[in-house]
Parts: C-alpha cells; sequence; structure tokens
C-alpha cells in the first residue's frame, strides 16, 4: 500500500514538473531585443531625422492667413456642420413627370 501511494506521488510531482516546466521562460534572445523591430520601422519612415535642427523659418503663409486658417481648424471642431440626411436626395423636386 506505501509503495503504490509513493510510485502515484512520485508520477504525479513528475508529471507536474513537466507541466510546469512549459511554462518557463526560456528566450532571453528575444526578450533582449524586444521592441527593436518596431524602432527601426519608425527610423524607416522619418524623412528627415535633422529636420528639427532646421532655423529657416517656413516660407508662403502671411501671419493674418494663417491665423484665420487655425481659428477656422478649430471652429470646425467645436461647431461641425449639420449632417445631411442622405435618404432624401430627389424628394420635393420636380422631374417633369
Amino acid at each position: 500500500m506505501t509503495t503504490t501511494r509513493t510510485l502515484i506521488r512520485t508520477a504525479l510531482c513528475a508529471g507536474l514538473s513537466a507541466a510546469l516546466a512549459g511554462c518557463l521562460s526560456s528566450t532571453p534572445h528575444w526578450d533582449a531585443t524586444f521592441g527593436d523591430s518596431v524602432n527601426q520601422i519608425k527610423e524607416m519612415q522619418t524623412l528627415n531625422p535633422q529636420a528639427s535642427a532646421n532655423t529657416d523659418p517656413v516660407a508662403g503663409i502671411d501671419g493674418k492667413a494663417a491665423a484665420a486658417a487655425q481659428k477656422s481648424y478649430t471652429k470646425s471642431f467645436t461647431a461641425p456642420p449639420a449632417p445631411t440626411n442622405n435618404f432624401t436626395i430627389g424628394i420635393g423636386s420636380s422631374s417633369g413627370y
């Protein structure tokens, strides 16, 4: 009776150890390089990495026009235009029939 319990306990411990071994993290290389691919893709998508060092002002629009464009852009979010109903197109107009 004691040997049967010992064998069952040993088999249970061996099975549990084998099952828990699957949870062991054995990826030190992957952990060390985690995020490198994202950083590489971001660098590849950057057109000019030194753009912030450029102190040459942008030409082409004056201050008043830029301020008006900025105000119009901001206003478009505070008071968006009313949505139109697409199902009423053509209703109420004379078609000549």
